[in-house]
């Protein structure tokens, strides 16, 4: 296996088991207990996801998170601030998860050498131009093994984002195009991207901007030129992901996937996860 396909395999092993927490019911409870309003995901989802970084303000979080409208996120910070600070968000966050994990997989404290594995290869990230990894790398580790596990997925899932920035700014795709461009290839509908907060006409705007680049054709859906783009993308992705696995090794990579089959299995049979995700797994192609 290449080191760009390990990427994207543990990827897509780590991935749904890090995102419970933005659709578990008992983050939505400790959200409550906050003061968070939780007919929507989108408070406790910022407050959840920004907190490593401290009481980060509407450019910073519009900086790394990159694909949500900056009016979508000045909707919500610093407001999320004013409810609770970043050090009782980060301490329901842990109790979040912990929750949720245990109803998960009744055998949490089976999943040691799982945790020692992921802990490993998120310590050995490059942190270079990686905010978001950087900032959870930053958390003291939990001593149960299964919020280690999860921190170490977090820490690992933020680092394939951040240099997943640096490949839509290589590609020159800003917040919005990125987004275009991503459905363009059949990664997701478009609708399934209104959660990001972009108006009909900003979308309308970038797709003419791509259009004028002859990387979406007048339906708006990839030219050629628009599916090589987008597999640089995803190339240069799995490239930048490919360091900590390559720290662990094929061998402690595939013995991590083993080790976490029953808890990502756990987490699908609960359908947790909404069943179209923007992410494009199992629907973008790997590039060679």
């Amino acid at each position: 296996m290449t080191s760009r396909s390990l990427a994207r395999h543990m990827w897509h092993q780590i991935e749904p088991v890090h995102a419970t927490l933005y659709f578990s019911p008992h983050a939505f409870e400790e959200a409550a207990e906050l003061g968070y309003d939780v007919g929507s995901r989108w408070p406790s989802y910022f407050a959840w996801r920004t907190a490593p970084m401290g009481a980060a303000g509407p450019r910073l979080v519009a900086a790394t998170f990159y694909s949500f409208s900056p009016s979508m996120i000045a909707e919500y910070v610093p407001a999320v601030w004013a409810v609770a600070t970043p050090r009782q968000v980060l301490d329901a966050r842990r109790r979040a998860v912990d929750r949720t994990l245990r109803a998960l997989y009744a055998e949490a404290g089976a999943l040691e050498e799982a945790a020692e594995l992921a802990v490993k290869a998120a310590q050995s990230a490059e942190l270079a131009h990686r905010p978001l990894a950087a900032a959870n790398l930053d958390l003291p580790w939990p001593d149960e093994p299964h919020l280690a596990l999860w921190q170490a997925y977090t820490v690992l899932r933020e680092h394939r984002g951040d240099g997943h920035l640096t490949a839509l700014s290589a590609a020159g795709l800003d917040a919005c195009e990125a987004l275009v461009s991503f459905a363009s290839v059949g990664a997701a509908p478009d609708a399934g991207f209104a959660g990001r907060g972009w108006s009909a006409e900003e979308w309308a705007a970038a797709r003419e901007r791509l259009a004028a680049r002859g990387l979406v054709d007048a339906d708006g859906r990839a030219t050629p030129a628009g599916h090589a783009l987008r597999d640089q993308v995803e190339r240069l992705t799995d490239e930048l992901a490919a360091g900590p696995w390559q720290a662990l090794g094929e061998a402690g990579a595939e013995r991590l996937a083993e080790l976490n089959r029953p808890l990502l299995g756990a987490v699908f049979e609960a359908g947790l996860l909404p069943m179209t995700s923007t992410l494009g797994i199992g629907k973008v192609r790997v590039p060679a």
